[in-house]
């Protein structure tokens, strides 16, 4: 069946478009926040280039079901600029949120030997939830692509099933079944069947039309690469390094610049992102309990109990996330490792520093080790210590070149002993 306001090529208007131009984008990987802010942009350009549509070619393996919410409903509203999904190359999927995101298209097609379907929602939205939960989500899921494929005129019933039952199918089972439009080899074959076709009452001219690619931008690149779990990760860790160190250790600077800056990033990422908070606060525990460590040894006990929480709340911190996005064990055990060695050595040692009864001025002469340059005795002598001259007095004879170790400071005279080192 055809798409209301989307017609067959129409043989008069075919070699007319030799001046025509389309816009196209690349989607590939994850479907996330900075997707939607592509392809609405995608979107935005193109209708200031005058193109007479939007080419997406997608391969992906799922998404965020908030992301494909937001991308779907922009599809519906672009009335004035076509949106065709190329699912492509060859080998290409549009799995999950991309079952969703192809069916919402004006225009679906689909390159030989790829996939469209299992688009379950416990592969969009991951997590833990309980059975009245998931089957709520599920409901809600088949309503949703139900809707979309009665709007684009396309088989509802297969696209409840791919949400029901987690079905796929080929490239040749999708156009047999009404899910896609028709199948292009090529992108010389995709614009040769776009033209002709009528989309909200404007015939496409695509034949020989120039192709103008939107890449993605630096800011699209940089928040997509820092909203990828094992980054957040990182810059979690980062940020508890940096905070920590700086207050240990303060003045550094750089430390706490650094620390901030990754904090930040992180509530950023995390405002876009399903973040389980209960991840959160098992981390803050974590940090609680290796702090403590510190002023109340217990013979490692409060170190375990810290790595155990870090570890169990890195895992939780992505649990919400789809399987395509969860974070691997190659990326928290490590993680966890390096956190807890920090602790234990640079934070633990930092902390007792700081907070240690200050010894300063003479009495932090105490136990240091000198060398002899004038004999000593009870009466008199001299020693070198931290490159300073001082006279010095010993209860035994002490000779030139020897070795000493300062006992106690009287005036400006230092008592000694001879070094057993």
């Amino acid at each position: 069946m055809a798409e209301p306001g989307l017609t067959q090529p129409d043989s008069t208007s075919m070699g007319l478009a030799d001046s025509s131009s389309v816009a196209m984008i690349s989607v590939r990987g994850t479907i996330s926040p900075t997707t939607t802010n592509y392809i609405n942009r995608g979107i935005r350009e193109a209708n200031e280039l005058g193109a007479e549509c939007l080419i997406i070619q997608l391969d992906t393996p799922g998404g965020l079901l908030e992301s494909t919410k937001n991308i779907v409903q922009a599809f519906l509203e672009s009335d004035d600029m076509p949106v065709v999904v190329y699912v492509a190359p060859e080998g290409a999927r549009a799995a999950s949120a991309g079952t969703f995101i192809t069916m919402a298209a004006h225009i679906a097609v689909m390159a030989p030997t790829t996939t469209i379907g299992a688009a379950s929602p416990v592969q969009m939205g991951g997590g833990q939830v309980d059975s009245v939960m998931k089957k709520k989500i599920f409901n809600y899921s088949e309503s949703f692509i139900e809707s979309i494929a009665n709007r684009r005129d396309r088989n509802a019933e297969w696209a409840k099933s791919a949400v029901r039952d987690g079905e796929s199918i080929t490239d040749a089972e999708a156009l047999e079944l009404n899910v896609i439009d028709f199948i292009a080899a090529d992108r010389e074959e995709l614009l040769a069947g776009i033209d002709g076709r009528v989309v909200n009452g404007d015939t496409l001219q695509t034949r020989n039309a120039t192709i103008t690619e939107i890449p993605t931008n630096l800011a699209e690149n940089l928040l997509g690469f820092i909203m990828r779990p094992e980054v957040m990760l990182i810059l979690t860790m980062i940020a508890i390094y940096g905070i920590i160190g700086e207050v240990t250790n303060p003045g550094a600077i750089v430390p706490g610049m650094a620390g901030v800056i990754a904090l930040i990033l992180v509530l950023y990422a995390s405002a876009s992102m399903p973040i389980n908070i209960a991840g959160f606060a098992l981390i803050g525990l974590a940090i609680v309990l290796f702090v403590a460590e510190a002023f109340t040894p217990t013979f490692g006990i409060l170190i375990a109990g810290g790595a155990v929480s870090f570890f169990l709340g890195a895992l939780m911190l992505f649990q919400d996330l789809p399987q395509s996005m969860e974070l691997s064990w190659a990326w928290l055990v490590p993680a966890t490792v390096l956190t807890t060695l920090f602790f234990v050595w640079i934070v633990t040692e930092g902390i007792r520093v700081q907070f240690a009864n200050n010894i300063t001025g003479k009495e932090s002469m105490i136990g240091k080790q000198g060398e002899v340059i004038e004999p000593i005795d009870g009466n008199s002598g001299r020693i070198f210590v931290n490159g300073e001259y001082w006279n010095a007095i010993s209860d035994e004879k002490i000779t030139e070149g020897e070795a000493c170790e300062i006992i106690q400071i009287d005036g400006l005279t230092a008592k000694v002993k001879r070094s057993s080192s």
